[in-house]
């Protein structure tokens, strides 16, 4: 996942600002970006939570390594995300995301985005546990689907970017009808996405920088100057 831009406050009309840099390779366990509403307050509010859900009731955080992803197909009956999904759903900001395809005995890894580049949300799931102390942890997981036609030759599932016009529904905790709700969670237009291939730079979570998100022809002319 690459997280770009510093324009959360606006683009989606939060009530705060987290100090938060630009991110070019986040992975699982790392901290997200997410917006979400509490039932007491109308507004949105952003923070950071942990990439990997950590359900409330779990024994250990080890679990979250596993719920990195929910299948929209079937997360209002899996316990892990039952709950979550009927009153805890948040916006998890994002500018790209990386997918490998295999190509002979190696895999290719390809940003995918906007074709104007520009910030975007996938439809996220939050949830607080505490460990063994009382220290509470925030952590989600991200909503996945079928792939649209420009992912479908890379990989068989795609994280679900949720159109703005349903942010207001999704981020309601008291809205809770899961087929209205599973109607949003389709695969995106991709007619209004664009795919580059990348530096295998990205496959090391060490990197982070500019250049795990540079397109690969880009980084290739660099290096020959």
């Amino acid at each position: 996942m690459t997280y770009k831009y510093i324009g959360d406050q606006e683009y989606f009309d939060t009530a705060d600002e987290v100090d938060w840099e630009p991110r070019y390779n986040i992975a699982p366990s790392q901290s997200v970006g997410i917006i979400r509403r509490d039932p007491a307050q109308p507004e949105r509010r952003f923070s950071l939570a942990r990439w990997g859900l950590i359900p409330y009731w779990a024994k250990d955080a080890g679990i979250g390594y596993k719920l990195i992803n929910a299948r929209s197909e079937t997360v209002g009956g899996k316990p892990a995300f039952r709950e979550a999904f009927e009153s805890r759903r948040c916006l998890i900001s994002a500018d790209g995301f990386y997918e490998w395809k295999r190509a002979e005995k190696a895999k290719q890894p390809f940003h995918f985005g906007l074709q104007d580049d520009s910030l975007f949300a996938f439809a996220g799931l939050w949830d607080r546990w505490k460990d063994a102390s009382g220290q509470a942890v925030e952590s989600c997981s991200i909503l996945t689907t079928t792939p649209n036609a420009l992912l479908a030759d890379v990989h068989d599932r795609m994280p679900v970017i949720l159109s703005p016009e349903h942010y207001d529904l999704w981020l309601d905790p008291g809205f809770r009808r899961a087929d209205v709700l599973k109607e949003m969670l389709n695969p995106f237009d991709a007619t209004l996405m664009r795919r580059y291939p990348v530096s295998t730079r990205v496959n090391f979570v060490k990197n982070d920088d500019p250049e795990c998100a540079a397109a690969l022809q880009a980084v290739s002319a660099a290096g020959a100057t």
